[in-house]
């Protein structure tokens, strides 16, 4: 394996391990005002991410200058066309961070109501934005011959990559459900739990919509086998889920996401960004990739950096592992 194929291979892990760390960091603050019935339900379940959610960003920032140092191009192409909507995700993003440090800071209703709206807004518009244009990069763009854009700047807005913006919409709904109800105890945990199976056939469904259009359009005879295992899992999630088993059940939504990522850079191989003008436009790996020398150097600094950060996020989970309820939060004065 080249090292071109090699970093277009650790990207899809990146995404992969966004998508799920993120995906149930989204779904709380996306349920937010569905499973809490109170204030201090309402910090339960921030409580839940409060730990780890910007570490959960991260794999968000790396994916993106792993693909700037590795596939220059690619980038350039990619985030040039979709300015506009990744500047609402970031724009929700940090609004979202500041809502977690800033909603406990004033001892007030008001306060705390306005700062739960934007966490809530900050996990919706992202996960649609995400989901927008990584499926836009999957089933292509409008690109000349020079990479760059043809036509006006929502032209990656179409009916596929809406789907694809539910799809991941849809994942982080269940997803958020089963980690609150993995994470939290007594009526939260078991109205999250409900929740989780009661939506989880409708909320998955665009999901799998969008693989089944991938993989006829782009996919390869070996990609239907992760489609496959992605339909498995999440039905696998929705029996555990119903069998009161939300470990299990948050772990074979885990593999879904998995085999979801793999299905979808997949069917992208060897391209990285194809052209819908032209094939002959598409960005291809070895095409966008950066020289062989800065791959070797980027490699050899994955390698120490690696492994050091995922100890750390791991130690981090480890440490903050049990369920939380309402018995663990004092209570709030309200003058």
């Amino acid at each position: 394996m080249d090292l071109a194929t090699f970093w277009f291979i650790v990207i899809a892990v990146l995404w992969l391990g966004y998508l799920f760390l993120e995906g149930f960091d989204f779904g709380v603050g996306m349920l937010l005002p569905v499973l809490a019935r109170d204030e201090t339900e309402r910090r339960v379940m921030v409580n839940t991410i409060g730990p780890v959610w910007d570490g959960n960003e991260v794999w968000l920032l790396v994916a993106g200058g792993a693909t700037f140092a590795a596939f220059p191009g690619w980038y350039a192409s990619l985030f040039s066309t979709a300015y506009l909507p990744l500047l609402l995700v970031l724009l929700a993003l940090i609004g979202r961070g500041v809502a977690f440090e800033y909603r406990g800071k004033v001892d007030s209703p008001r306060w705390r109501a306005t700062w739960d709206r934007v966490i809530m807004f900050g996990s919706w518009v992202p996960a649609f934005g995400v989901g927008l244009v990584l499926s836009a990069n999957v089933l292509g763009l409008p690109l000349d011959a020079h990479g760059d854009r043809v036509g006006s700047p929502l032209v990656m807005v179409r009916w596929e990559t809406l789907l694809g913006a539910l799809a991941l919409v849809g994942f982080c709904l269940v997803h958020g459900a089963a980690f609150v109800a993995l994470k939290t105890e007594g009526d939260i945990r078991e109205r999250a739990r409900r929740l989780a199976v009661r939506i989880a056939p409708v909320a998955l469904a665009p999901l799998v919509a969008l693989l089944l259009v991938v993989q006829l359009r782009a996919g390869e005879g070996w990609t239907w086998v992760p489609l496959g295992v992605a339909l498995l899992a999440a039905g696998a999630a929705l029996v555990q889920l119903a069998r009161v088993r939300e470990g299990w059940g948050f772990a074979f939504l885990g593999v879904a996401v998995a085999a979801a990522v793999t299905t979808l850079f997949g069917a992208l191989y060897p391209d990285v960004l194809p052209s819908t003008v032209d094939p002959a436009n598409s960005l291809t790996v070895h095409g966008a990739a950066s020289s062989p020398y800065t791959l070797t150097v980027m490699t050899w600094v994955a390698a120490f950096g690696t492994p050091a950060v995922l100890v750390y996020q791991g130690w981090t989970y480890w440490v903050f592992r049990r369920r939380i309820g309402t018995r663990h939060i004092p209570p709030v004065h309200v003058p």
